[in-house]
């Protein structure tokens, strides 16, 4: 009976030795993880937020990270803005004209 409180007490702190080192995940790389699943599995118009703890969000918490002070907040049938990709058109082109000599 004692080898069976034993394993059992062995068992239970790995799993919280487990999930407190999943929590201390920098948040930056735990979202880029967990956007490339949801892009893995085709999911559309979505945002992933890193959020304090104690921060009133409204999305779903779909991750733990920087040691459990933030989460990554989840929302449904948002598109995140895109980034604005600025060009910047040539400059005109000024013929010196030729010196006659």
């Amino acid at each position: 009976m004692k080898n069976i409180f034993s394993h059992t007490f062995l068992a239970i702190s790995l799993l919280g030795m487990s999930s407190a080192a999943f929590a201390a995940k920098p948040c930056e790389e735990l979202k880029s993880e967990i956007d490339a699943k949801f892009q893995a599995k085709g999911v559309q118009n979505y945002t992933l937020d890193i959020v304090a703890n104690g921060t009133a969000d409204s999305g779903k918490q779909v991750g733990t990270c920087d040691g459990g002070t933030k989460f990554i907040s989840y929302k449904r049938g948002v598109s995140a803005p895109k980034a604005e990709v600025k060009t910047e058109a040539p400059a005109p082109k000024t013929e010196v004209p030729a010196a006659k000599p």
